[in-house]
């Protein structure tokens, strides 16, 4: 099993979640994040004074999968979120060792 951790623009989610349920994924924790990569964040006006937020909002999407389908869940995520500009954000998959559903009991790729 592999975990699929994204980290993506926000207004992107809706994309994505409809991408991800097209390949078959039911399931995905999405959490509200906020970060800078290489464009360390940026500057605002309000009120007539710049200042600079450092930290810009993003979405992260968890996802546990069975390996086979880490090819076409990537593709999927990158298609949906790419917007060709700096901060579209990062992909990180994480082998995982197991899973168990609580309510069953199940394990493995049984839990997914």
């Amino acid at each position: 099993m592999k975990q699929i951790e994204a980290v993506i623009k926000p207004f992107k989610l809706e994309d994505v979640k409809k991408a991800l349920s097209d390949v078959g994924i039911v399931g995905m924790t999405v959490s509200e994040v906020r970060g800078f990569g290489r464009q360390k964040g940026h500057k605002e006006q309000y009120r007539g004074a710049e200042y600079t937020i450092e930290f810009i909002p993003k979405i992260k999407l968890e996802i546990v999968i069975s390996d086979q389908d880490e090819e076409k869940v990537v593709g999927a995520i990158i298609a949906a979120a790419r917007t060709n500009t700096i901060g579209d954000g990062k992909i990180f998959v994480r082998k995982i060792d197991n899973a168990i559903r609580i309510r069953t009991g199940e394990t493995g790729e049984a839990a997914l």
